[in-house]
């Protein structure tokens, strides 16, 4: 009998714990289709940013300002409405699309930069019919005056106003530049969460030397991010009640195990499906299955968090002593 790959993620009954992840291919409902058709058990959109649409705003309001007469005769004139988007509809309409393509859950992912903002366009996607929310705290500090705990209150704040304000479940993606992301997650959970995502990758611009400016080229994530996901998800899977979601590293049905052993309920795959298709999915689940039956499981939830910081055999090496082991056992040839 084949192992049973089912998991339960966000209260969500899925039928596989691999996830198409926040990102471009969300953006075609025909690529997302291919993905599902190849076994991903739910999908998550590209985020919708807040500032982007309050950018539109202003440069309508600018292009109007260069446009319109003062006159009497010009003060009914607007631009036309596919030059500005102006609010959130073409996200809606396309997670409406999505919906109508897919038979999986379809995660909303929400960037947004006011708590007014989150909660208005939360209530938005849950109106479209978004099986979730994933709201991505994607914020860099650029000033020195602002706390590490000023922050955290803030973005606290903020998750509690949008769990308040929606009824479906709210998944947090976080960075993992906390001083104890144990701890954030910890309140993320009494904030009323019922998931984190680890962990957000921050798309860092690199210096162009021969034009003396700032390159801002994408990177596509490599499977040595992998170990760091891999620490949190041990740490957090026996200390927390909240659905565990790996995303970053995460290439290969092998590298999909070694989240589940960690403690993953779902393991999202962007980088991946981007550099080889949609269909890789499938690709991935089939590795996954195999190497899960290899080792006897009966399913995938048998083998969740079998290696996580209570379980493994040796807890020593999710800690900090780790570190002095791994140093002492380096060898130059």
């Amino acid at each position: 009998m084949s192992t049973d790959l089912t998991t339960r993620w966000l209260g969500l009954e899925l039928e596989c714990p691999l996830v198409v992840g926040a990102g471009p291919l969300s953006k075609d409902p025909k690529l997302l289709g291919e993905a599902v058709s190849a076994g991903a058990g739910a999908v998550v959109m590209y985020s919708l940013f807040e500032e982007q649409i309050t950018a539109e705003q202003m440069a309508a309001h600018r292009f109007i300002d260069a446009r319109v007469d003062t006159s009497a005769e010009a003060h009914s004139f607007m631009p036309d409405s596919d030059v500005f988007s102006m609010d959130a509809g073409p996200y809606l309409r396309q997670l409406e699309r999505i919906r109508e393509r897919v038979k999986v859950p379809v995660v909303a992912s929400l960037n947004g930069t006011t708590p007014g903002g989150w909660t208005n366009y939360a209530k938005q996607l849950e109106g479209a019919g978004a099986s979730a929310l994933e709201l991505n705290l994607y914020e860099v500090v650029t000033s020195p005056d602002e706390s590490g705990e000023a922050v955290e209150k803030r973005q606290l704040e903020v998750v509690s106003a949008v769990v308040k304000s929606i009824d479906i479940p709210v998944a947090v993606k976080i960075s993992p530049f906390y001083a104890s992301v144990p701890a954030f997650v910890r309140r993320l959970e009494l904030a009323g969460a019922r998931g984190v995502t680890l962990f957000n990758r921050f798309y860092q611009p690199d210096i162009d030397l021969e034009n003396l400016d700032v390159d801002r080229t994408l990177h596509l994530s490599t499977p040595t991010e992998l170990p760091l996901r891999l620490h949190a998800l041990a740490l957090l899977s026996p200390n927390t009640g909240l659905s565990l979601a790996c995303t970053g590293g995460v290439h290969t049905g092998l590298g999909a195990a070694k989240a589940i052993l960690s403690g993953a309920h779902a393991v999202q795959l962007t980088s991946a499906l981007l550099a080889k298709g949609p269909r890789h999915i499938g690709v991935v689940r089939e590795e996954l299955l195999h190497w899960l039956e290899e080792k006897g499981y009966e399913s995938s939830a048998e083998a969740r968090g079998i290696l996580d910081f209570s379980s493994a055999p040796d807890s020593h090496a999710w800690e900090r002593v780790n570190y002095a082991r791994m140093l002492d056992g380096w060898t130059l040839d």
